[in-house]
């Protein structure tokens, strides 16, 4: 599915189309450029899925965890930018998070590709010439 955001105005459109398309998958892997907009469409996308906390880049703590307050479902935010051995990974317990159950959304995946579940949804973020955002799954 491809999805365009062509502009902050309309991200939040664009975060209930893909949350409407979630459909079973639990683990998201987000890939894109630097300043593609990875943690500005995951927010939009926890807002639509009814996350009412502050939702912030989890860069420095690795992981933040959200809760909907509509359906009641455990939502993780891995950013894994900062992480320089993948025994950093091991450590935090992966695992519990990929295999839980909780939808987990992850920024950074490649620099931990081989932890990633097989049924892992890879989600491309782009930046295009215009300033639009192409989003891919």
């Amino acid at each position: 599915m491809n999805i365009t955001i062509n502009n902050l105005e309309t991200i939040g459109e664009a975060a209930r189309q893909f949350a409407d398309n979630i459909g079973s998958a639990r683990v998201f892997a987000f890939y894109g450029k630097m300043g593609a907009g990875k943690t500005t469409f995951i927010k939009a996308v926890c807002e639509q899925l009814g996350v009412e906390d502050v939702i912030t880049s989890p860069t420095f703590a690795i992981v933040n965890e959200y809760t909907s307050e509509t359906s009641g479902d455990t939502i993780y935010h891995f950013d894994f930018y900062r992480i320089k051995k993948i025994e950093e990974v091991y450590d935090m317990g992966y695992e519990e998070y990929f295999y839980g159950g909780a939808l987990c959304f992850i920024e950074w995946p490649e620099l931990i590709e081989d932890l990633l579940p097989e049924d892992a949804v890879k989600v491309t973020i782009q930046e295009n010439a215009d300033g639009s955002r192409s989003v891919s799954f």
